[in-house]
């Protein structure tokens, strides 16, 4: 559409979206890609990768499932709850996973780990003990150049582990009051 001046105006239209559980209002052009929104408004664990929705690196949660964002127009996230790299620690305390990564060596030159740790953290949601088939499904769509992937599936599983008995050691209030 020509302005005044006989130049392209852009159409914007509002975005309304939670990322990391705050609420927020952006202003978008209609066409944009979800990564560039991100990336653009500070979130940079967003990773621009192969920009085909191959490499995994821009992966975020969307409603708690993980989806490559250089393939979902933002527009598409109004209303939605976005989890990125950048959400997963809480009051800069990593998450198990995220330590689970450091502590098995799964973390190389750490481009591709946001996106695996994002894939991983719905993984274990959804199903907190995985086989480690079930690890290697829910990384199918990363790519890794360094770690041959053997030690982010022990650091996923291990951070299961690590859950599982830590829910063992904590009785139920019900428990606690008898």
């Amino acid at each position: 559409m020509l302005g005044s001046r006989g130049v392209f105006a852009m159409k914007t239209m509002e975005l309304h979206l939670t990322v990391n559980g705050i609420p927020l209002n952006w202003s978008i052009a209609p066409g944009e890609l979800l990564l560039d929104v991100l990336r653009r408004q500070g979130y940079l664990g967003v990773k621009r990768g192969c920009e085909k929705g191959e490499c995994g690196a821009c992966a975020v949660l969307v409603d708690g499932k993980p989806i490559n964002s250089c393939m979902m127009f933002a527009a598409q996230a109004e209303g939605r709850q976005i989890l990125t790299i950048e959400g997963v620690a809480v009051d800069g305390k990593l998450d198990p996973l995220q330590e689970a990564f450091l502590d098995h060596g799964a973390v190389q030159c750490g481009f591709c780990t946001p996106g695996m740790v994002i894939s991983a953290k719905a993984l274990l949601d959804r199903c907190p003990d995985p086989s480690e088939d079930q690890v290697r499904e829910a990384l199918a769509g990363h790519l890794c150049r360094c770690t041959g992937y053997q030690k982010p599936v022990e650091a996923i599983l291990a951070a299961a582990s690590k859950k599982k008995h830590r829910a063992r050691r904590v009785k139920p209030v019900a428990e606690v009051v008898r």
